[in-house]
């Protein structure tokens, strides 16, 4: 996990190569998008402009294949993380949609505007909870710039 006071320090430090630059480009377009509906920047990542308190997850998920990256433009969120290797497997990965759920405890962390956390593919999360949230979750993928069976 990475977690970034702002989004001038992910410019700043995450600056040169493609999946990196169309993070910037999802999170610069945001206030043109409609929320809650997943958008696409080539085959490499998708994004959505969330404005709703997630349900408090019972599990927490995780992926594989993909990296969540939040950035927090309003409000506040509790979210608890902790490495896969150390929770309980309760259920299987699924390749469909790159998740696999796990039971334990984790590192609680609360998030505030301005904030971005990137989320590795070791690692699972859930979210606690949310206060006026609004923030760009963009799902990007971990290979260089492309699917290597595409």
């Amino acid at each position: 996990m990475i977690i970034l006071n702002n989004y001038e320090e992910f410019k700043n430090i995450f600056r040169k190569g493609k999946k990196w630059l169309r993070c910037q480009e999802a999170i610069e377009s945001i206030e043109n998008k409609k929320s809650d509906i997943y958008y696409s920047l080539g085959d490499s990542l998708v994004y959505i402009y969330k404005t709703k308190e997630h349900n408090n997850n019972s599990n927490f998920e995780g992926h594989r294949r993909y990296m969540d990256i939040h950035y927090y433009v309003s409000g506040e969120e509790i979210v608890e993380i902790e490495k896969k290797s150390q929770l309980d497997c309760c259920q299987r990965y699924n390749d469909c949609d790159d998740t696999e759920y796990f039971t334990g405890k984790g590192k609680e962390i609360k998030l505030e505007k301005g904030n971005l956390i990137i989320l590795e593919n070791d690692e699972a999360f859930r979210f606690k909870e949310g206060k006026d949230l609004k923030k760009v979750t963009i799902k990007v993928t971990i290979e260089d710039n492309y699917f290597l069976n595409k």
